[in-house]
């Protein structure tokens, strides 16, 4: 293998050793975990629409940024799908008991000269044990990297890797997830990149690398402390094939459902800045990672921003006997 080849496998995978995932990283799993978790599509009964950007450590050159745009909702009791007899009569009957949701998303991800950009659909399925709600959910997609040879430089004059790293990988995976969610608290436990798919650098397949699986564990309880006021104690544990795992726990405390704010500790060295507002359907979320490591010294932190639409009646979140 030539240096220049090993050098950009290196850069591919610094940020799994500097970030113990491959993945790209969110602060307000609380707002999007259906992005780490199918299960989640449709599980609150609300049609959602979610834009998230994250900027990791401004005022770092090449630090990693991500984009993602997700969907989801919950197909309802009251939709009607067409079914033929043998005689060709056409019938309306019920497509579900509301126990469907389905959901998709896009990602972008740049870290330094590699970019990866993601597609994704998938399905859940809803069931009930008095009054909690049991979901399993799968997705399937694709993603594509590829690596800008333009920001390279390569150590050997006319190395035959060079004029092919432009080329776009194209890598098909799938994700795997359980979640249980009630009126007070929510968990769930997911596997992303089941597959374990090997990369293939301009025309070689490295076999040593390769997508590694990543398995999310979350979960959050909500307290009444009365006068409009809740808190929320949650936490998520994020572990990979390659035994790299990371923690992040804290507490959000919510006025009226209306407003939010919070702080996190992540075992990286990040303590992390919550903060949160909805008005009528929108909602708007922003986090502030502070690094505690010293690449405090070179960035001003990193920015994460969610804006949120849900359709559906608020009043009705977790009434699902009646919804469904």
């Amino acid at each position: 293998m030539s240096k220049s080849t090993i050098w950009v496998i290196l850069f591919m995978f610094l940020p799994l050793a500097v970030r113990a995932q491959q993945m790209p990283l969110y602060s307000q799993y609380v707002m999007n975990a259906f992005m780490l978790n199918p299960a989640i599509a449709g599980s609150d009964g609300y049609t959602s629409f979610n834009l998230t950007a994250r900027q990791q450590w401004v005022g770092f050159k090449d630090a990693p940024s991500s984009q993602s745009f997700s969907a989801q909702t919950r197909i309802l009791r009251k939709s009607y799908v067409i079914k033929k007899s043998l005689i060709n009569n056409r019938t309306l009957k019920p497509s579900s008991k509301g126990r469907v949701g389905l959901g998709g998303f896009i990602y972008n991800d740049r870290n330094g000269a590699v970019d990866r950009t993601g597609l994704q659909f998938a399905y859940a399925y809803h069931i009930f044990v008095r009054e909690t709600q049991l979901s399993f959910g799968l997705s399937a997609g694709i993603f594509q990297f590829r690596v800008r040879e333009d920001q390279l430089s390569f150590i050997d004059e006319g190395d035959p890797i060079a004029g092919s790293l432009n080329k776009v990988i194209y890598v098909p995976d799938a994700n795997l997830g359980f979640y249980m969610l009630n009126g007070r608290y929510f968990a769930g436990i997911s596997v992303n990149q089941l597959f374990q798919s090997y990369l293939k650098v301009g025309n070689r397949t490295l076999e040593e690398y390769r997508m590694i699986r990543h398995y999310y564990v979350l979960g959050g309880y909500r307290f009444d402390l009365g006068s409009d006021l809740d808190i929320e104690p949650s936490g998520m544990f994020k572990a990979t094939e390659k035994k790299a795992f990371q923690l992040d726990i804290g507490a959000r405390l919510y006025l009226l459902e209306d407003y939010w704010a919070g702080i996190m500790y992540r075992t990286s060295g990040d303590i992390i800045f919550l903060a949160g507002i909805r008005y009528k359907q929108f909602y708007f979320g922003y986090a502030y990672d502070y690094s505690t490591s010293n690449i405090r010294r070179y960035s001003y932190g990193s920015h994460e921003i969610v804006l949120a639409l849900k359709l559906g009646d608020n009043a009705r979140r977790y009434r699902w006997l009646q919804r469904y």
